[in-house]
């Protein structure tokens, strides 16, 4: 039996429209350069108001990719 070993990496997404499309394009973008994506975690979520309105949403993730030997 092999233990598996993963790395992390963090990342900020941001989306005009919704925390869900930031998760979604920062896994998307990262996925273009790290194979073997396993999970993430959303660590902080926060935005950008402007004129009282939500401009944009910002999530910072953490992802977990596997190590190959």
């Amino acid at each position: 039996m092999s233990d598996n070993i993963y790395k992390i990496t963090e990342v900020v997404g941001t989306s005009e429209t919704g925390i869900e499309d930031a998760i979604r394009g920062a896994i998307e973008r990262t996925a273009r350069t790290v194979n073997d994506i396993g999970w993430f975690e959303v660590t902080d979520t926060r935005g950008h108001v402007v004129d009282g309105k939500i401009a944009h949403f910002q999530v910072t993730l953490r992802i977990g990719f596997h190590v190959h030997d």
